[in-house]
Parts: C-alpha cells; sequence; structure tokens
C-alpha cells in the first residue's frame, strides 16, 4: 500500500481514472464520495485546515501513476464538501477551501470534554492557550485553525456554556468557561 509520509492512501489512489472527473454519473458519484473521505481523512491526520487550490496539495498527484488532478475535478471534490457541510469557500474566487474535519458542533462537544477532563469548568483561558498551550497538546485542540475555534466559541458563548472577551489584541482575547 503507498504512503504519503505516514498516511496510508486507499487503494484507488493508484487506479488512473480516479485522477479524471468521470462522465457516468454513477461512476461520478462514487468517484466524489472517494475523494470527499480521502480529502477529510488526510486533513484529520494531518491537522490541515485549509486547502488552496492554486497550490500543490500532496493528495492531488500521484508521481507513481503520473496523474494529477485537474483544476475542474479539485473544485468539484471540495464543492462536494462545501455542499455536505464539511468545508466552506473562503473567498468568492473558490481558490481557499476550509476543511471541517469536525463540524463546528462536534468542535463545540470536543471543547466541552477537553474543559470537563481538565477541570476547567469556571476557568479563565486565553484563545492562543486553548490552540496551542501545553494543556492542549496531545488533543486535537492543539494547532486548530484560528477562524474554526472563534467559531465554535461563538457557538458556546450562545449556548451558556462560556464568555469571550476582549483583550487589546488578538493574542490575548479570553475564554470564561461556566460549562
Amino acid at each position: 500500500m503507498q504512503k504519503l509520509g505516514d498516511f496510508k492512501l486507499p487503494h484507488f489512489f493508484n487506479y488512473p481514472p480516479y485522477f479524471t472527473l468521470q462522465p457516468v454519473r454513477e461512476t461520478r458519484e462514487k468517484q466524489i464520495q472517494l475523494w470527499k473521505e480521502l480529502i477529510l481523512d488526510y486533513c484529520r491526520t494531518q491537522k490541515i485546515f485549509i486547502v488552496r487550490l492554486e497550490e500543490e496539495f500532496p493528495l492531488f498527484s500521484n508521481s507513481v501513476i503520473e496523474r494529477t488532478l485537474s483544476h475542474e475535478a479539485r473544485e468539484a471534490f471540495l464543492s462536494a464538501l462545501v455542499a455536505e457541510g464539511r468545508a466552506e469557500w473562503l473567498d468568492k474566487g473558490r481558490r481557499n477551501c476550509l476543511i471541517l474535519w469536525h463540524r463546528i458542533q462536534e468542535w463545540a462537544d470536543i471543547i466541552v470534554n477537553f474543559v470537563k477532563d481538565n477541570g476547567f469548568e469556571d476557568s479563565v483561558m486565553t484563545v492562543e492557550e486553548i490552540r496551542s498551550g501545553i494543556e492542549s497538546r496531545g488533543t486535537e485542540l492543539h494547532g486548530i485553525d484560528r477562524t474554526i475555534l472563534m467559531r465554535t466559541l461563538k457557538l458556546l458563548e450562545q449556548k451558556g456554556k462560556l464568555a469571550i472577551f476582549k483583550g487589546t489584541s488578538t493574542d490575548d482575547e479570553g475564554v470564561k468557561f461556566s460549562v
């Protein structure tokens, strides 16, 4: 089985037709489903949050079979993730795509569990501590994209689970948990 670093690639990755958008609807639907799963799995395991269409992305080419996805295929696969709520275009030109390998509600559950597991109820943390602090090391929260984290924190604030307070800069924005 072929690997990309420590990531095991699925068998279809070595099948040249999967690097070309298939014209038959049923085949294309299966192809899109396989690519969506691959993109989500790869981004989750590699902690990748943004895929840029104009830049090299390791999954979009396979040197072993000398195949590369066309721009149209890349956009089709990412658009399928967007349609499912698993990604969002960050710009009108559809060049940058935010990958939601966890939906915002799932991230909210992860944060609530993180707070409870670490005894942070009624505690205060900065946004940066949640993203890159000692407490989050070894968790899915470590290195989380700031956009995703802020949207998740705002959802939790709406649900009364925390309060976000602004600092003098984005580096010292804080969160008071009330889980």
